[in-house]
């Protein structure tokens, strides 16, 4: 019931009064036949959405509210284990998105980062949780469910552009990061971090223009880069935040993968479905 579900965040400290959205959804139950939606605000999200926790060889082992599941405090001082996706979209002339995370993000904001990074959620229908079976083919349908689901969220961008099969999956990384950003670590149950088992995904689709509209309260910027132009937008002179998972990503894998796009798009050249890379 919705006073047990209460009960239930409030055991674990959160903070944040449940919204007329938080409480409609907790009123469908268990959400186990819901549809996503994205209704509320970024708190209601923080409450309601579920992320799937894993152990270090990426074996299931329950599900956990971001909240909960991002908070780097006493007792978890590494937060909680969770899967996550990382989308990297070109168009047609090899640039790649960027996104600037929305300065009222509560984890990580105003931060420069790939094109879309968030999770698969537990619970919901159709399923986003990827079987080993889905691992160890490739085909991880549930991460990719969620990117579609994510970049519609944040980038407006339609699923009919992005579709199912024009994903490429590559691997994974185990990585844990606190956040540096957040200008006050202490709002709303922080201080928070990332400790993540990160998926990644690279996508070019076939349109010739991709149709964007950010969504304020996910995306203050959008930008499309080629390979030099990120070089120099991260270089430590021009000021700019920028994800710990992404420059993880850029430091050790992208030029490599970027410069041979269409090998990572269309072959199983850079693919490696077994290795977990541990990136702490």
């Amino acid at each position: 019931c919705m006073l047990a579900r209460a009960a239930h965040l409030a055991s674990r400290g959160c903070v944040f009064p449940p919204s007329f959205a938080t409480l409609r959804h907790l009123a469908r139950g268990n959400m186990a036949s819901a549809a996503w939606d994205g209704s509320g605000t970024q708190e209601d999200l923080m409450n309601r959405d579920e992320c799937i926790l894993v152990d270090a060889s990426d074996k299931i082992t329950g599900h956990d509210t971001k909240f909960a599941s991002h908070r780097f405090v006493d007792g978890q001082p590494n937060g909680k284990l969770h899967r996550a996706f990382s989308v990297f979209l070109f168009d047609k002339d090899n640039r790649l998105l960027l996104q600037q995370r929305a300065a009222s993000k509560i984890t990580f904001p105003s931060v420069w980062t790939n094109t879309c990074c968030s999770h698969p959620l537990f619970g919901y229908e159709p399923s986003e949780v990827d079987t080993a079976e889905d691992i160890a083919s490739g085909s991880v349908p549930g991460a990719k469910r969620a990117a579609i689901r994510k970049l519609q969220h944040e980038l407006g961008i339609a699923p009919a552009d992005v579709p199912h099969d024009k994903f490429k999956y590559l691997t994974r990384l185990h990585y844990c990061a606190p956040d540096t950003f957040a200008e006050n670590q202490t709002l709303a149950g922080g201080p928070w971090g990332e400790h993540e088992m990160d998926y990644i995904l690279f996508i070019k689709p076939s349109v010739d223009y991709l149709k964007l509209k950010p969504n304020p309260d996910e995306v203050d910027d959008a930008k499309w880069v080629t390979r030099d132009e990120l070089k120099e937008m991260m270089d430590p002179t021009s000021g700019l935040r920028w994800s710990p998972w992404f420059r993880i990503i850029a430091g050790r894998f992208l030029d490599k993968w970027w410069g041979d796009l269409e090998s990572c798009l269309e072959t199983n050249k850079h693919v490696d479905l077994g290795t977990i890379h541990e990136v702490m």
